[in-house]
């Protein structure tokens, strides 16, 4: 595969994170691996770790390169009423 084209794909996918609605998905960074591209980052649900990977997988699919997650999922915390 051309680097070129994984040169463009990696930009494409950068852009569609950084302009997702989900604030989350933002902050995904994004890699090229051998025949693939590793996702890193931290997200607050499994939710968003498998959004972000959809919509990445969305561009990979059509050059058959894959996709590793390495998102790290760190639910917020929320103080409980016991606290107060």
């Amino acid at each position: 595969m051309a680097d070129v084209k994984v040169t463009e794909i990696l930009s494409r996918v950068q852009t569609a994170l950084a302009d997702s609605p989900i604030y989350e998905l933002r902050t995904v960074q994004v890699a090229p691996a051998r025949n693939a591209f590793v996702l890193s980052g931290r997200v607050s649900s499994y939710y968003h770790k498998q959004l972000a990977q959809e919509l990445v997988r969305s561009f990979c699919d059509r050059l058959g390169l894959r996709v590793i997650n390495r998102i790290e999922v760190k639910a917020t915390e929320v103080p409980s009423s016991h606290s107060l």
